[in-house]
């Protein structure tokens, strides 16, 4: 056999704590890729950043990347999953001045051609819910932050990229480039801080940040993690990683202006080189009206109209509503905060829920909020449905039902809700902002195009007027709106080309 025929590897062997590190010289070179997050499905999910966690590691090739993922074992994870973690080892840390000797043991779980660690501590991690109180949060996940990098030489994997994700993973930039600086097991590590919501940074203040996580006092200067007096875990993964990315191209851009920066659109204009977004993707294989089993009935792009209409009856059977296939449903799958533009619909309730109209509602979130729709749902009985709980199988369902998924928001980095609804041949009626208006084509009659409705103002007259076209298109021009459902069935929001991007991303830092 010719030699050009296969491919030659020649093997070098280093040890770094007994850690074997391959590379192929000729061929491809396999990247050893870590995660690190604070939930990830299946095992935990509060929100959209468990779907990104769970589904992005799986869309590499494995001949390629050995892609690895770091998740706190939380006591509230489900039984089916924890009574099959096996242990690994377990050894004792110290956490700044707060406590010597604390327990870090290492759990382990296969899932799909991933390997999950999770790190165990009844202490931090036991509970309900995977958060609590701030104050014990910032303590919580800096224990996690540098048990992350802790547990690396004790299960033989050197990551050549560390990637973080949000500010629970924020200060793990910050020790590995000071307290594991001279360590040589870290020796070209590079670190890459993703940014799925930068409202949420984890701030406390800076005397309570040196007692628990021992970090040098020059971390906590303006420029490193200081910020406005306190400490900021986010700020101090951004300005320690090697690059930050975010979770759209728009919101990449939103985040450098004072509107939507959060205080810390200085530092990220000042970082704009290392600044990049990426649109997240849905997992197609989860999200298909084709093959979905929590769906009433089944459908895809040929035969979305009978599937959506008898999935809409037997939903609102489901709910209590009238049963028509000719109402016009309206749904939102939503977190019930500020964010997502929800005042501007209390504001034009009464113009959105007219007799054509059904508006459905599945969500948790503040009180005032939670208890609007309630209200609503009151008021219009026989067109409200205001579900404040989260149904995965139901979400699921409304997605199949629904003709409009609405969304409002004040500001979205991403979102998936709208990729979703593409998927099922909803919709989306969307504000400009963020991820919406990186994902959803505004509707063109002229032209013929576009794959949802959206306005450009936080406005609640505005959206009305979105709303009240939707619903002209949707009665008066049936086929238009049936060429629009198509279009957007059609586009490809799977994580195959975010996971593309994130490659290219890992072979820069890494100068391949």
């Amino acid at each position: 056999m010719a030699l050009g025929s296969i491919w030659l590897v020649v093997v070098t062997v280093i040890k770094f704590y007994d850690v074997k590190v391959v590379t192929k010289l000729e061929g491809v070179i396999m990247k050893n890729i870590l995660f690190v997050a604070s939930e990830c499905v299946p095992f935990i999910k509060t929100g959209g950043l468990a779907d990104v966690v769970g589904a992005l590691p799986k869309m590499f090739p494995k001949e390629e990347y050995d892609v690895r993922v770091v998740i706190p074992n939380y006591t509230c994870i489900p039984w089916e999953y924890r009574e099959k973690f096996q242990y690994v080892h377990h050894f004792y840390m110290d956490l700044g001045q707060r406590f010597e000797n604390v327990h870090v043991g290492i759990m382990t779980y296969q899932l799909d051609g991933i390997t999950y660690y999770l790190i165990d501590n009844e202490y931090y991690f036991s509970g309900w819910a995977p958060y609590g109180t701030i104050r014990f949060d910032i303590e919580k996940f800096t224990f996690f932050s540098k048990a992350a990098l802790a547990i690396l030489p004790v299960i033989n994997f050197k990551p050549d990229v560390i990637h973080c994700h949000d500010w629970q993973a924020g200060l793990v930039p910050v020790y590995l480039r000071t307290l594991y600086h001279d360590n040589p097991f870290f020796a070209g590590t590079k670190t890459i801080m993703t940014i799925h919501n930068l409202k949420f940074q984890g701030v406390w203040d800076v005397k309570t940040f040196k007692y628990i996580s021992g970090l040098p006092d020059y971390v906590f200067t303006p420029d490193r993690m200081e910020f406005y007096k306190d400490g900021n875990m986010l700020k101090a993964g951004m300005v320690y990683s090697d690059y930050i990315t975010t979770v759209s191209d728009t919101y990449a851009g939103e985040i450098q202006t004072p509107e939507y920066g959060e205080n810390l659109d200085d530092l990220l204009r000042f970082h704009n080189q290392k600044l990049c977004g990426i649109v997240n993707g849905i997992d197609y294989d989860v999200y298909d009206p084709n093959t979905d089993e929590k769906i009433f009935k089944k459908y895809n792009v040929r035969s979305y109209k009978k599937g959506k209409a008898a999935n809409k009856m037997e939903l609102q059977k489901e709910l209590g509503l009238p049963v028509d296939e000719n109402k016009y449903m309206i749904a939102i799958i939503s977190r019930l905060t500020d964010q997502k533009g929800l005042d501007l619909i209390d504001w034009v309730m009464e113009g959105i829920v007219d007799p054509y109209v059904q508006f459905v509602v599945i969500g948790t979130g503040e009180a005032k909020y939670e208890n609007m729709f309630k209200h609503y749902q009151w008021v219009y009985s026989d067109r409200v449905s205001a579900n404040i709980f989260y149904s995965d199988e139901r979400a699921h369902r409304l997605y199949a039902a629904a003709d409009a998924m609405l969304m409002p928001s004040r500001f979205e980095p991403c979102g998936l809700t709208q990729l979703i609804s593409l998927r099922y041949g909803t919709v989306p009626i969307v504000r400009e902002t963020g991820g919406l208006k990186d994902t959803v084509v505004p509707y063109n009659e002229y032209e013929g195009t576009g794959t949802g409705f959206s306005f450009t103002n936080y406005n609640a007259d505005e959206m009305l007027k979105i709303i009240n076209y939707s619903k002209e298109i949707y009665y008066d021009h049936r086929d238009d709106w049936n060429k629009m459902v198509v279009r957007g069935m059609k586009e490809d929001f799977s994580w195959d080309k975010s996971a593309a991007k994130y490659m290219e991303l890992y072979n820069r830092i890494l100068g391949y």
